[in-house]
């Protein structure tokens, strides 16, 4: 692939590649059954920041955002991510068709300066890569790269949260286990500088009984009202200024987190068995009394729709 000249200069796949990958999508979706929320929220166009928390291992809801912010708003959001991405031969080359960056403030800046909206996990590698005890902890301490940009665009900052991951799995080894070492070991012997850090080693999970298949467990999203960062124009130098800017949008983030955890507790559908079981009430009720003979003609045909929403 042709190395950008600048990442504004990214072009999205063509068509039937976006389709194919659309499809791709579709068993996730009716795995996870996502919810969104505020997507009203996000500005008709950019430049803005969309700033979140980021879950374990961090590719299981990601894909799911940006297809869907596609589909209800008609625009593809560009991303700054971990360098080590860029780094695996063939998952670099999905980063680079799906218009994610190496997460540099220059290639953040670049971006923003052409207009575009981009999405940005603060917390990194070290949120993805989280131990147990640390489910849905903003780790966003000493980060305020994402703040001081946005104050020097002068763009918005769109908060927005993700819940239901974490309870895919269960957590068998936390990344700094000694029984990783070796792994560790490895990450630093492969990746230089960039091994040598302490989120470059993931926990060691599993999801349906002891196979690392992902519990199906429903997806939440949830996008807050925009942060205008105007009243702080011409403060970007300020870490004072910054760090009001970050914590704002902080505690954004954690109060639309904790409203998604409410509703994820309060929901009899957050799994497929909640569903069917809701849908097959719905059908239940919907056959006339007066024809049974009716049922077993209509459920083979609405058997595909009951594990929907």
């Amino acid at each position: 692939m042709r190395a950008m000249a600048s990442p504004a200069d990214w072009t999205p796949p063509p068509a039937p590649l976006i389709r194919a990958a659309d499809l791709a999508l579709e068993p996730w979706r009716a795995w996870t059954s996502p919810v969104f929320h505020g997507l009203e929220n996000l500005p008709e166009s950019g430049p803005a920041l969309l700033v979140g928390n980021h879950t374990v291992y961090g590719i299981v809801d990601a894909p799911l955002i940006f297809f869907e912010i596609h589909r209800r708003r008609g625009v593809w959001v560009r991303s700054v991510a971990d360098h080590a991405h860029w780094m695996v031969p063939g998952w670099r080359t999905v980063m680079d068709l799906g218009g994610s960056v190496d997460g540099t403030r220059d290639n953040c800046r670049a971006l923003l300066n052409a207009g575009q909206m981009v999405v940005v996990f603060p917390g990194g590698a070290r949120e993805a890569t989280r131990g147990r005890d640390r489910l849905y902890r903003l780790q966003w301490e000493g980060r305020l790269g994402f703040a001081r940009l946005a104050v020097e665009a002068g763009c918005p900052i769109v908060p927005f949260g993700t819940v239901g991951a974490e309870e895919m799995f269960t957590t068998v080894l936390d990344p700094d286990s000694p029984l990783l070492a070796p792994g560790r070991a490895l990450g630093r012997l492969l990746l230089g500088e960039r091994g040598a850090r302490d989120d470059v080693m993931v926990p060691v999970t599993r999801g349906i009984g002891p196979t690392p298949i992902p519990r199906p467990e429903r997806l939440y999203f949830g996008f807050g009202k925009p942060i205008d960062t105007a009243p702080w124009r011409g403060t970007h130098d300020d870490d004072l200024a910054v760090t009001e800017v970050r914590d704002l949008a902080r505690k954004a983030v954690e109060e639309i987190i904790d409203g998604l955890r409410a509703e994820q507790a309060a929901d009899p559908c957050r799994t497929p068995l909640g569903r069917i079981g809701r849908n097959l009430s719905r059908a239940a009720r919907a056959v006339p009394r007066a024809v049974p003979s009716a049922l077993p003609r209509a459920l083979p045909r609405a058997l595909p729709g009951l594990i929907g929403r």
